[in-house]
C-alpha cells in the first residue's frame, strides 16, 4: 500500500468510509465502486439510486468514478454499498427493467451517423440528464444508422454496440475498432467515441519500469476469434476461419462491417488480417503498481524491463484500485491487441 487521501461523496456530501474498491474492465461494461461505512452513518436506509463520486485525491477536480448506488447491505458493525457508473445506469435506467426504446418505420434513428444516432437514442430514452453526449464525436470511418436500419425494441447498450460494430478503421495496420467510453467533465459523465489508440511512443501517458514502479506483472490469455465474418458494401460478405486455431482455441465468432470493401475476396482478406492481428497479440497483462490510478481505458503506456518480450508500448484496458482513507493499491490491465469487435457487439452483462 502507498499513501493517498481519497474521498467519497454521496449526493455531494463527503462520507466517512472505512475501505473501498474500484473496478473498471472497459469494453462497454459498467465500472463498479464498493465501499463500507460505519453502521452509525445516518440515512443509510435511503441510499438506493443516490449519486456517488470517488476522488483518488482530496484535491482532484474530477472524480475517477461517478455512478449510482445499486445495493446496500447492513452487517453487524458496518454498511456495504455497491454502486455502478453511468454505463450501469444506461442498462437499467434507474429501474429494474433495462433502458429500452422501440424503433419503428415512423419513429427511429435512421439517416444519422453512429454518433448522432447514439445521441438521439439516449435522448429518446430520457437519459441525457444522466449521460451527456455533448462531446460524443463519431466513428472512424463514418457509418450510417440506416444500413441496415435498426428496428424493434432494443436496449440502449445494444444500439451502441451495433453501431460501433459497423465501423472498422483500415487506415493503419492492424485494423482498429472504434470504442465508446466514459469521461467526466467535473459535473457529469460524458460518453465519447474514438478509434482504438495506435501503439507507438508518440502519446505515452505513463511509463512503468521493472525496478521503479512495477510491483507485479501477470499474464492473462485472451479469447482469439477463429471465425471472422466481414460485411462489405452493398451486401457483399466474406468469411475467414482457421481450422487449426479452432482446434486450439474453440469456435469464437467475430462479425464486423467495413463498407470500403466491395467484393467477397476483399472482405475475406480483411477478415484474415483481423484474425492474424488477434492471434499474434492474444495476451493481456495485469500490472500492480502504486502509480497509474488516473489512467483511462485506451491510454497508451510504456513498459521498460530487461526482458525484451515484455518491454514496449501497451494500451490500458481496465484498472482496479483498493483503498482506505490513507492508502491504496493500483492494478492496471494492459494489452497490445485490438479487443475483438465481438466483445462490443455481443450482449454483455453489467
Amino acid at each position: 500500500m502507498r499513501e493517498s487521501i481519497p474521498k467519497i461523496e454521496i449526493e455531494g456530501r463527503e462520507v466517512p468510509f472505512i475501505k473501498g474498491a474500484y473496478i473498471s474492465t472497459g469494453l462497454l461494461r459498467a465500472a463498479s465502486l464498493q465501499f463500507t461505512l460505519p453502521l452509525t452513518y445516518d440515512g443509510y436506509r435511503n441510499l438506493w439510486n443516490k449519486e456517488v463520486t470517488f476522488y483518488f485525491e482530496q484535491g482532484d477536480s474530477k472524480p475517477i468514478f461517478r455512478g449510482y448506488i445499486k445495493r446496500v447491505k447492513e452487517d453487524f458493525d458496518q454498511i456495504t454499498i455497491m454502486a455502478q457508473d453511468m454505463l450501469g445506469y444506461l442498462v437499467l435506467g434507474g429501474n429494474p427493467e433495462n433502458a429500452k426504446i422501440a424503433l419503428t418505420d415512423t419513429d427511429n434513428i435512421d439517416g444519422l451517423t453512429a454518433g448522432n444516432a447514439i445521441r438521439k437514442a439516449i435522448d429518446k430514452a430520457q437519459l441525457s440528464s444522466k449521460i451527456s453526449t455533448t462531446y460524443i464525436g463519431d466513428t472512424t470511418p463514418l457509418v450510417s444508422s440506416s444500413r441496415p436500419p435498426l428496428r424493434g425494441t432494443m436496449t440502449i447498450l445494444d444500439i451502441i454496440k451495433d453501431l460501433l460494430g459497423r465501423a472498422v478503421d483500415n487506415s493503419s495496420s492492424p485494423p482498429r475498432p472504434n470504442i465508446a467510453r466514459l469521461i467526466d467533465n467535473g459535473s457529469t459523465s460524458e460518453l465519447i467515441i474514438e478509434p482504438q489508440s495506435i501503439l507507438d511512443n508518440t502519446d505515452v501517458k505513463h511509463v512503468f519500469t521493472e525496478y521503479g514502479n512495477i510491483i507485479d506483472l501477470r499474464l492473462i490469455n485472451k479469447k482469439v476469434p477463429t471465425v471472422v465474418i466481414i460485411n462489405g458494401f452493398n451486401g457483399v460478405k466474406g468469411t475467414y476461419s482457421h481450422e487449426t486455431a479452432m482446434a486450439a482455441y474453440d469456435r469464437n465468432y467475430l462479425e464486423a462491417t467495413n463498407e470500403k470493401l466491395k467484393s467477397p475476396a476483399e472482405c475475406k482478406d480483411f477478415a484474415e488480417k483481423i484474425f492474424r492481428a488477434n492471434l499474434e497479440t492474444q495476451y493481456e497483462y495485469t500490472l500492480s503498481s502504486w502509480e497509474g490510478a488516473h489512467l483511462n481505458e485506451n491510454d497508451v503506456v510504456r513498459i521498460e524491463t530487461e526482458d525484451r518480450r515484455f518491454s514496449g508500448v501497451y494500451r490500458v484496458s481496465g484498472k482496479k484500485i483498493a483503498f482506505t482513507p490513507s492508502t491504496f493499491d493500483v492494478g492496471v490491465n494492459i494489452n497490445r491487441s485490438p479487443p475483438t469487435l465481438v466483445e462490443y457487439i455481443a450482449q454483455q452483462d453489467n
